[in-house]
């Protein structure tokens, strides 16, 4: 509502994200697909729009596919996780199942250590110097 009465040209990137996060919303759909949503957003608005799309896939019924690049978001944000490399499915399934060292370190040619979240329980994902 805040950024209602402002021309489109005077909002930052994040706020066009927001933006455009509620005019998707204001549609009803029943299917929400997200490229990087919580791209140019800081952190608190980054964890308001996962926490909002989460809930409304539980609440609503909305079936939601969000792209990101940041794996511990999707770690916890995500009910299932699918890793690709070079456009294909390498694995799929839950965080846990799938964000293991050994998988993301030869996916993203990169030395990864994987340790779990201490409340959440889930997979916290850390690059670990070049391989």
């Amino acid at each position: 509502e805040n950024l209602a009465d402002r021309l489109a040209g005077e909002l930052s990137g994040g706020e066009q994200q927001r933006v455009a996060l509620a005019r998707a919303l204001t549609q009803e759909p029943r299917v929400l697909l997200l490229d990087e949503p919580t791209a140019h957003l800081d952190l608190k608005h980054q964890v308001t729009v996962l926490e909002l799309v989460r809930e409304l896939a539980r609440t609503e019924q909305l079936a939601v596919l969000v792209t990101l690049h940041d794996l511990n978001q999707a770690a916890l944000y995500a009910d299932r996780v699918a890793l690709m490399q070079r456009g294909e499915i390498v694995a799929q399934g839950a965080a846990a199942e799938v964000f293991t060292a050994e998988r993301l370190s030869q996916v993203y040619d990169v030395n990864i250590a994987v340790s779990t979240h201490p409340s959440r329980g889930t997979p916290v994902v850390l690059a670990d110097g070049a391989r």
